[in-house]
């Protein structure tokens, strides 16, 4: 039988144990065998190790996705990116072109997605006759980079089987002006719909699975997130798993309103991976995004004193989702934005676990976090809840979230200094495919907290570079109930593993954002080189 070992050395090596650098680390069969000194670890490898200069770099443990929509990401490699169209005419083009250049036939659907109008020139969506020019012949939707919103053309209306009597559903609404739909439709108004229009074809959804862990492992990462399965997606998560292409750990979590069906597929895979995969848990979301003014609020939006905007779900049908979660031990991440949404999951959560009078240890987690108040910390640090901090959105949006709450509240956005100094575990994630999910820039926005504008936003929130390193491994790993095989650089561990080429914890501040990603290991395996 062939040992793989790898012996790893000459350079930065970032435990983010107790004692934090090692000289050299030892892989044997995908775990690390041994840490210490070079000369020691000689002694315990085999005549054929495989000597890996660093060549100065640094290694650390691989990144660790705790929040995304992998599945998103892979599909939106298959739809029109509007990330860069900076007006209507520009988003026209860029739906024109690509109806062109893939030959798109009448009635097929045509997908877009990183549509944000906080970002145009006419600071508005278009509206349904707009899209029905550029798109007349086909079904159209446009989803906002927020996840929260979007657009639909009269096609798509008439597909939905939507019309100007369809009734808004609780928590959404779809816009109207002179009694007509203007395209717009918001929170489960837009999410009940978007999740019908129907997948593209199996044999190119493979290719953007393959597309996209290309895309993590190049930021580093070896663990990823499916951060809302339908039943309708669990269908296609069974045949990933069992079609054995997945190279990285992929985490889904069930939509709690459909867990028996999701389960009943899935259940070989609850809390435990098989072939790279495994269900985690349960998911569900109480409220919209900041930029999209959706988030729910204790405080009202500037410009607009009465309006807080709102919920999605009533107490009791939160609390006995919560409830599920506890009696069937699995873990439950609730989106929550807005500082109101949290205190929600806050008392309906003690609720839940008073009620039930459980002791199952599920790790709550609140994600995204962003407008989670200070006085509210102290409450999810006697719960045991993991805020799961967007902390990207002071760089990406941080400039709309200074006119929206006003530079006092929107400063205290991500509180991730305030969480530290509690003692409060806390992960950072990007949400993508919202944006990319680029672990080195979100370590550099906990760090730095500029906005695009140059706007210093909330310095007190700062943290250090070695606390935000530990939000994307370590922490990250502890979330998903994986702190004794992930996270660190510990014998024992997998052998999950990125080499960068320059330290964040010795680089100026502003250059941590410029470190780039030499190589990305999954069990001892290179899975990506740069």
């Amino acid at each position: 039988m062939t040992v793989n070992e790898k012996l790893y050395f000459n350079g930065d090596i970032i435990t983010l144990e107790d004692d934090l650098y090692v000289e050299a680390v030892l892989v044997k069969d995908g775990k690390i065998s041994k840490i210490g000194k070079k000369d020691d670890l000689l002694q315990c490898a085999c005549k054929d190790v495989e000597f890996i200069d660093l060549q100065g770099k640094t290694l650390i443990p691989s990144f660790i996705d705790a929040h995304s929509h992998f599945f998103g990401y892979a599909n939106s490699t298959l739809q029109v990116n509007l990330d860069e169209a900076i007006n209507f005419q520009e988003i026209g083009d860029k739906i024109t072109n690509f109806i062109q250049k893939n030959n798109i036939e009448e009635g097929v659907w045509i997908s877009c997605n990183n549509f944000d109008y906080n970002a145009l020139e006419e600071k508005t969506y278009p509206k349904i006759d707009f899209l029905d020019k550029i798109a007349p012949k086909n079904p159209l939707v446009v989803s906002n980079k927020s996840g929260h919103n979007g657009l639909f053309n009269s096609l798509a209306f008439k597909e939905l089987g939507i019309d100007v009597n369809t009734p808004d559903p609780e928590g959404g609404k779809f816009f109207k002006e002179n009694g007509q739909l203007t395209g717009y439709a918001e929170e489960n108004a837009y999410i009940e719909y978007v999740q019908k229009v129907p997948m593209a074809s199996t044999e190119d959804i493979i290719k953007a699975i393959g597309k996209a862990q290309d895309a993590y492992a190049s930021y580093g990462i070896t663990t990823v997130q499916e951060g809302m399965v339908v039943s309708l997606l669990s269908d296609f998560l069974l045949y990933i798993a069992n079609s054995n292409i997945l190279k990285i750990d992929y985490v889904g979590y069930a939509d709690i309103r459909e867990s028996e069906s999701i389960l009943g597929k899935l259940g070989d895979y609850k809390k435990q991976y098989k072939n790279h995969f495994k269900l985690g848990g349960y998911k569900t979301f109480l409220d919209g995004s900041p930029q999209g003014r959706t988030a729910w609020m204790r405080t009202p939006y500037e410009g607009e004193p009465d309006y807080y905007a709102y919920g999605t779900q009533k107490d009791e049908e939160l609390k006995s989702k919560l409830e599920q979660a506890l009696k069937e031990d699995m873990q439950i991440l609730v989106h929550c934005n807005g500082d109101r949404a949290c205190q929600q999951y806050i008392d309906m959560y003690r609720i839940a676990k008073e009620e039930t009078a459980s002791t199952n240890d599920i790790r709550p987690v609140i994600i995204h976090a962003q407008l989670l108040g200070e006085d509210q910390l102290d409450e999810v640090k006697e719960l045991n809840m993991i805020p799961s901090f967007f902390v990207a959105h002071v760089y990406h949006w941080g400039d709309i979230h200074i006119k929206n709450f006003g530079m006092q509240r929107a400063s205290k956005i991500s509180l991730l200094k305030s969480a530290e100094d509690k003692g409060i575990t806390f992960t950072l994630h990007q949400d993508a495919p919202v944006i990319e999910p680029n672990m080195l820039e979100t370590i550099w926005v906990a760090v730095t907290r500029t906005t695009k504008n140059g706007v210093s936003l909330g310095e007190e929130e700062r943290i250090e570079p070695l606390e935000a390193l530990k939000a994307v491994t370590k922490n990250a790993a502890y979330q998903y109930f994986e702190e004794d095989t992930k996270g660190t650089i510990r014998e024992g561990k997998l052998a999950d593993l990125t080499i960068l080429d320059k330290n964040p914890l010795k680089v100026d501040y502003e250059a941590i954002k410029d470190i780039q990603v030499i190589e990305t290991i999954k069990e001892g395996e290179t899975i990506f080189k740069r």
